[in-house]
């Protein structure tokens, strides 16, 4: 298992355009990708799951990967999060 914490940076949150986008990030990987968020966890491949977190602009998110590419899955949600903080929400 790899774990790591993530921060939403965009202004609107996680909202659908976004979730659908880690949704197709996710597929790519043969490991399960999840998000915890307090007592609260979604599945990275389900659009609903990841926005009924509602996490809002600042709120750290905690990403776990269990399989063969955990650490490569780690690493490219990384990526998605960091390389669009840096752009428009």
């Amino acid at each position: 298992m790899t774990r790591s914490e993530v921060t939403v940076g965009w202004d609107q949150g996680l909202h659908l355009r976004r979730a659908a986008q880690l949704v197709r990030l996710a597929q790519g990987f043969h490991s399960r990708i999840f998000f915890h968020l307090g007592s609260r966890m979604a599945d990275a491949r389900s659009v609903i799951s990841l926005v009924l977190l509602s996490a809002g602009l600042g709120t750290a998110l905690v990403v776990e990967a269990v399989g063969a590419d955990e650490s490569e899955a780690v690493r490219a949600i990384q990526e998605f999060f960091r390389d669009l903080s840096l752009g428009d929400g």
